[in-house]
């Protein structure tokens, strides 16, 4: 069995053109981006992580760890938000999109890597 293609980048980035399927996974809007820019785009707000947890993290980006953490428990709590993600990536690539500045440390890799292990588990 293939390993299913979940790859990130931010949303600024021009969109891939190579058959991903592409999901913005922020909660809020990506600033100075226009709607006509991402009409083919899911936007899967409910995806991304609480307006509390973003808000805590952002405070304090040295909490990367327990953000994680907390991520990750929220997203157990709330299957019906990345199932839709792991259904299209069982079918072909995705690509996740964000906002974020920050490449390293963002609410998209927790994401991928939380799809990933649900999917090799199938």
């Amino acid at each position: 069995m293939t390993k299913p293609a979940i790859d990130i980048q931010r949303v600024y980035e021009p969109l891939p053109e190579d058959g991903h399927t592409c999901f913005l996974v922020d909660r809020l809007w990506p600033r100075g981006k226009r709607k006509e820019a991402l009409a083919n785009v899911a936007w899967v707000k409910d995806a991304a992580p609480s307006t509390e947890l973003r808000q805590w993290y952002h405070k304090d980006l040295s909490q990367w760890d327990e953000f994680r953490q907390r991520y990750l428990v929220e997203l157990d709590a709330n299957p019906a938000a990345w199932q839709p993600l792991a259904e299209a990536a069982a079918e072909g690539p995705i690509m996740l999109l964000y906002g974020s500045q920050d490449t390293e440390h963002n609410h998209a890799i927790v994401l991928r890597d939380y799809l990933a292990k649900k999917l090799r588990r199938k």
